[in-house]
């Protein structure tokens, strides 16, 4: 257990904590997307390839589409569930 100077248990570690692993969970997610649709699409000989908007389907969906769903899935996570947490020692203490 992370403790402060006081030999209590500081909250913002929980808090820290809990961050990270969402952190690592989007992190895991945008991984297992490109990686699905790159090599589930692209998986084929170019000559088979669909495309869109000029680019191959494998690519727009892992690299274009994984890209616009990872960055509003960042602003939902940041807003609703990241909280601020005070850095100062003495404001960091729960009342």
């Amino acid at each position: 257990m992370e403790k402060d100077l006081r030999g209590k248990r500081d909250y913002r570690f929980k808090i820290a904590n809990r961050e990270a692993l969402i952190g690592v969970a989007l992190a895991l997610f945008n991984f297992l997307w490109w990686f699905a649709f790159a090599y589930g699409l692209g998986d084929e000989s170019p000559e088979n390839y669909s495309y869109v908007f000029g680019l191959p389907a494998w690519f727009f969906y892992s690299c274009v589409v994984g890209f616009v769903i990872m960055v509003l899935l960042v602003i939902i996570v940041v807003k609703f569930w990241f909280v601020d947490v005070p850095f100062d020692e003495d404001r960091g203490e729960q009342s």
